[in-house]
């Protein structure tokens, strides 16, 4: 049964009941359930739209529907198959159906004729019930042979195009599932579903699946161009606030300053050397104990003079906090008690086991939020600490064993990777109160909709390497697409690097000039080689890395890392536009090439350069010792090299060298007269 009721189109199947409501520009929200009635949560689509008036049309006799709204037209089958069509009646997504017409009565004679018929018996939705009520789901789809496939967010791996992966739908350190894809086939689809599982784009089919959940719920939208999809992706998800100023220059961070004093020498070490620094960051354990959420007196003994003098030079203080609560922390049992915490299914309610017994402070819990930012509004913000740093976003569970855990709003399974979304709102929420504007915190993870809410998200504790550059690369293009436009990472990788070993000092050069032209420019690593513990007690008996400054590396490295320090601050105006692009239309700060050239068949399929905003070409070194690299220029407009000066038409390939001071960078001819001036800083 299809039917039309108050702008939307039906399926009525037994107990399954299928909505197409259109939601947004272009855009429909799809859900399916076999409960009374949906759950109405709306996820991800947290932002409100606009009524769109759709045109609905039913053949009740052919038992066939269908619904434009804008560009896209939805249509149900006599099959109850869902297919999608942008407004030139191309097919852009369909429903994956084996099986075959045993009603006779089903449709036309020629729709029997026109469908595949199958004795697989394979359905493009399938709901397995599962004990006490909820269902593992699978969504498939027909797979294009020639479609390319790019968001999703953040998976440690060096590819762009996600044709042919399968990928967790889950939080793991590193790991940031962001389930939002966009199509070169002109559309973009968000699994609007928190539950923990799997996607498979896979050569045959494409398959969603959710291992524990009470609906299907996903957004379809489309365009003429990959702009106008994240677009209208931004506007039912939310967008980053606008970037303050300062966090646009260079951050400097290390694992990490042990003491107020350590932290203040780095600070007037960088203004002796008259280098530009904008923020400066106090790292994890600096606390007496998990979930305490305060300085440890013993190394930190006033707080508030420290930032004074930070705040006199022009730097921002930001503040590691974890949602850790050590079992013999002053809050533990009363957090237990309420239900602040994260839950177990079986075993003691240990949920991470690091430096001592620690469940999560559950972030799904309004009231749990709204209990942890007191004690950070307490005692950091009211002390003058700027931005906060939220690690263990995923969370990084000690075994990640997702059935086990329980969260206010439901399961792990069922909810779980909405977790990082509540992590970054109660902070920002409790910011906002406070007067606070234009926030930006660093946050380990991200799902769909945690950009409205200030996250700065990075890429997590990552590997010190030519190989791990390369996933970094690929990662942040697409968790630009996936809708996250702040993203980072640890300049120099975070585990293994040495800082006297000259194959290191070659990695953290590149890397360091790859930052330059990534959203934020941040320092940070585990360098060897470490410190000893201060003492066995609070906040001393963690031990440190070594130094991560720009002159711990040697004099050539120092120098090279002076000058693209020096060419960050020149941009800043450039900057400042493109992250009022990303603050006004959700626009992805680095992205690839097909974003702004998508009629050049070519930019479709390069993956190791970017754009940084829309003038900026960059093609980062990412091996050892090269000397020279490929460079695709995109066609439509002609290139300067900011190095020779050399004006070189686009849609060719050329080969640029690599000396170790220099990246391939290349500025739109149009742009020169305003960007090529800040290039002077690499002289």
């Amino acid at each position: 049964m299809i039917y039309e009721d108050n702008n939307c189109l039906y399926l009525r199947n037994g107990n399954e009941l299928l909505e197409v409501k259109p939601w947004g520009e272009n855009s429909f929200r799809v859900r399916s359930t076999k409960y009374a009635t949906y759950t109405g949560n709306d996820n991800a689509l947290s932002e409100p739209v606009s009524a769109h008036q759709a045109v609905v049309a039913v053949n009740e006799g052919q038992r066939q529907g269908t619904i434009t709204n804008g560009k896209l037209t939805a249509k149900i089958d006599a099959f109850k198959n869902l297919s999608f069509y942008n407004q030139n009646g191309d097919l852009l997504l369909k429903g994956y159906q084996r099986n075959r017409v045993d009603d006779m009565s089903a449709g036309s004679n020629q729709d029997k004729i026109n469908h595949f018929n199958s004795a697989l018996n394979i359905d493009s939705r399938e709901f397995k019930p599962l004990t006490g009520g909820d269902f593992e789901l699978k969504v498939r789809f027909e797979a294009g042979p020639n479609e390319k496939l790019f968001g999703m967010g953040q998976y440690q791996q060096d590819f762009l195009n996600l044709k042919n992966a399968k990928l967790e739908l889950a939080h793991r350190n590193s790991q940031a599932s962001v389930p939002f894809v966009l199509s070169s086939k002109g559309y973009g689809l968000l699994w609007n579903n928190p539950a923990i599982g799997d996607v498979n784009f896979a050569k045959n089919l494409t398959e969603w699946h959710a291992l524990s959940t009470k609906e299907l719920d996903y957004w379809v939208t489309c365009g003429d161009q990959p702009s106008e999809i994240e677009e209208n992706y931004a506007n039912v998800t939310g967008k980053v606030p606008m970037m303050p100023d300062f966090a646009m220059g260079y951050w400097q961070c290390k694992l990490r300053y042990r003491t107020q004093d350590e932290l203040l020498e780095a600070a007037r070490e960088f203004k002796r050397r008259q280098l530009p620094i904008s923020v400066i960051v106090i790292d994890y354990f600096h606390w007496p104990k998990s979930g305490e959420f305060t300085f440890d007196k013993t190394y930190w003994p006033d707080p508030e003079k420290m930032i004074k003098e930070l705040h006199g030079m022009g730097i921002k203080l930001m503040v590691s906090v974890w949602p850790t609560i050590d079992e013999t922390s002053s809050h533990y049992k009363e957090m237990q008690e309420k239900g602040y915490l994260v839950q177990t299914e079986r075993g003691v309610p240990i949920t991470m086991n690091f430096l001592g017994n620690n469940g999560f402070a559950d972030f799904t819990n309004p009231n749990a939020q709204d209990y942890i930012w007191q004690l950070l509004k307490k005692n950091y913000q009211d002390k003058g600490v700027d931005l906060f740093w939220l690690d263990e976003a995923e969370p990084e569970y000690t075994v990640y064993d997702f059935d086990n855990y329980r969260y206010y709003n439901g399961t792990n399974l069922q909810i779980g990777n909405a977790y990082p979304v509540g992590y970054s709102k109660a902070v920002y929420d409790g910011q906002k109160e406070s007067g606070k504007e234009n926030i930006i915190n660093l946050v380990r993870c991200a799902w769909a909709g945690s950009q409205k809410y200030g996250a700065l998200v990075w890429s997590g504790d990552i590997d010190s390497s030519f190989q791990s550059l390369r996933n970094q690369l690929a990662i942040g293009l697409n968790m630009g697409i996936a809708g996250i436009p702040w993203w980072t990472t640890d300049i120099g990788g975070f585990h293994g690097g040495v800082d006297d070993d000259e194959g290191f000092r070659e990695l953290v050069t590149r890397w360091f000039e790859f930052a330059t032209f990534c959203p934020v420019m941040r320092m940070h690593g585990d360098r060897e080689p470490h410190t000893v513990p201060l003492s066995q007690e609070g906040g001393g008996k963690m031990p440190s890395g070594g130094a991560t400054e720009p002159w711990a590396y040697g004099d050539q490295a120092y120098g090279i890392m002076k000058k693209y320090m020096t060419l960050r601050e020149n941009l800043k105006p450039y900057i400042r536009e493109t992250m009022a692009a990303a603050h006004e239309k959700g626009t992805p700060v680095i992205r690839p090439l097909f974003y702004n050239f998508n009629q050049d068949e070519t930019a479709w399929t390069i993956e190791n350069e970017f754009l940084f905003g829309d003038s900026i070409l960059v093609a980062p070194v990412l091996y050892e010792k090269a000397e020279q690299r490929d460079v695709y220029l995109p066609a439509g407009t002609s290139w300067i090299n900011v190095h020779t000066g050399d004006v070189v038409p686009g849609g060719q390939t050329i080969s640029a060298k690599t000396p170790i001071e220099e990246i391939p960078v290349f500025v739109r001819q149009d742009a020169a007269d305003t960007l090529l001036p800040a290039f002077d800083a690499l002289k």
